[in-house]
């Protein structure tokens, strides 16, 4: 057998033994969300990406959304078929909080959690709402409680609710 011959062998054998999901995450951008979205509470950890869920993703840098950093983030709502998300960092601003501001960014403490394996503290970013593919998240994290997803959403900027209509947030 020629080494071709071997060396196309062992690609196929391998190749039999490939995971169903890509090693990698799969990065598929999306702008990020400006508008409103109508924001619930309804995780199950049924595979899907749902409100309530902190989620492992992809997540493109604001800069170059080209390049970007696999990151957890917290999923507020769905924009048609997109999901709408928080990314979360255990990077802590407090430090730099006048430079965010500056910069517009606006950030806040939300603990420790399952989402981040070794418990550190965490921050979420309020003023930079992601446009997830659902196809592109590659797990469920968590439950949040319903208390803290409150909290994070009162946080948020929030359009005044309409005669007739609940309140909707506006980013």
């Amino acid at each position: 057998m020629t080494t071709t011959g071997v060396r196309g062998l062992l690609r196929r054998a391998l190749g039999l033994f490939r995971p169903s999901r890509p090693a990698t995450p799969v990065h598929r951008g999306q702008p990020d969300f400006h508008g409103s979205a109508h924001i619930e509470y309804s995780p199950h950890l049924d595979g899907a990406a749902d409100p309530g869920e902190i989620v492992w993703t992809w997540v493109p840098y604001e800069d170059d959304p080209t390049q970007g950093k696999d990151r957890p983030v917290l999923v507020v709502g769905r924009d048609g078929p997109s999901v709408l998300a928080l990314m979360l960092t255990s990077k802590d601003h407090t430090r730099d909080a006048a430079r965010e501001a500056q910069r517009g960014r606006r950030w806040m403490d939300i603990g420790t959690g399952p989402w981040d394996a070794r418990r550190r503290p965490s921050e979420v970013r309020l003023d930079r709402v992601l446009r997830l593919d659902p196809d592109a998240i590659r797990r469920e994290g968590c439950i949040v409680d319903r208390p803290l997803f409150d909290a994070v959403v009162q946080a948020m900027p929030v359009i005044p609710p309409t005669e007739g209509r609940a309140p909707r947030q506006s980013w």
